[in-house]
C-alpha cells in the first residue's frame, strides 16, 4: 500500500549547539529527502531554538524522522504537522533598478495588487518587501521577472501551530524533576 505524500512541517525544539545543524540535516540527507525550507531562530522559551524544517514525505516517513531527531541529545522535543494544522508564512525582498519605479506605471499597479511594501529607494535601485504564501511570491516574483530582477531572496517557512502545543509545561517539568 503507497502512502500519500504530503507537505510536513517540522517544529524541533534545542539546545544551541555547535553542529546540531549538520546532524539534523543529515537525518533527512541518509533518507534521500529533500528538505524544501530550513529556518532556525530562538523558541518562546529562553535559551531553547526552534527549527522550523519542511519536507516533501509520507507520514510513516515523518514519524521515523521525528524518532530519529529525538535522538540527538541536545533535542528537547520534535514534532511535525500538516500544513492543515498550521499557520505559516514566507517572507521574501527584490532589489529592481529604480529607473523603472518612476517609468513603469505597471510596477506601481504590481506593488498594489501584491501589497508588496517598499523598504527602500535610492538612486540605483528600490527594495520591495513581500510575506505570504509561496505561490504568491513566486506570482509576484514572475511578474516582476519581465522588468528584470537585480537580486532576489526568499526566506524559508516560519509557522505555528494551530492547536497548542504543551513544550512549555514539557519543559516545566523536565526543570522541576
Amino acid at each position: 500500500m503507497n502512502e500519500e505524500i504530503k507537505t510536513f512541517t517540522f517544529s524541533v525544539y534545542t539546545e544551541n549547539n555547535i553542529g546540531l545543524l549538520n546532524r539534523i540535516s543529515a537525518i533527512f540527507q541518509r533518507r534521500h529527502l529533500n528538505i524544501e525550507s530550513l529556518t532556525t531562530s530562538q523558541s518562546e522559551i529562553e535559551n531553547v531554538n526552534r527549527f522550523v524544517i519542511v519536507v516533501n514525505m509520507t507520514e510513516t516517513q515523518a514519524k521515523k524522522i521525528v524518532g530519529q531527531i529525538e535522538k540527538q541529545v541536545e533535542v528537547i522535543k520534535a514534532y511535525y504537522h500538516t500544513d492543515s494544522e498550521t499557520i505559516f508564512t514566507e517572507s521574501c525582498m527584490f532589489k529592481i533598478k529604480s529607473e523603472l519605479l518612476f517609468e513603469e506605471p505597471q510596477i506601481q499597479n504590481i506593488i498594489k495588487e501584491s501589497n508588496t511594501r517598499i523598504v527602500t529607494v535610492n538612486k540605483e535601485f528600490f527594495v520591495l518587501e513581500k510575506s505570504g504564501r509561496r505561490h504568491e511570491i513566486e506570482a509576484l516574483r514572475k511578474d516582476l521577472n519581465a522588468f528584470g530582477i537585480m537580486q532576489f531572496v526568499r526566506s524559508g517557512r516560519i509557522a505555528v501551530t494551530k492547536e497548542e502545543m504543551k513544550i512549555t509545561e514539557l519543559l516545566k517539568t523536565v526543570k522541576n524533576q
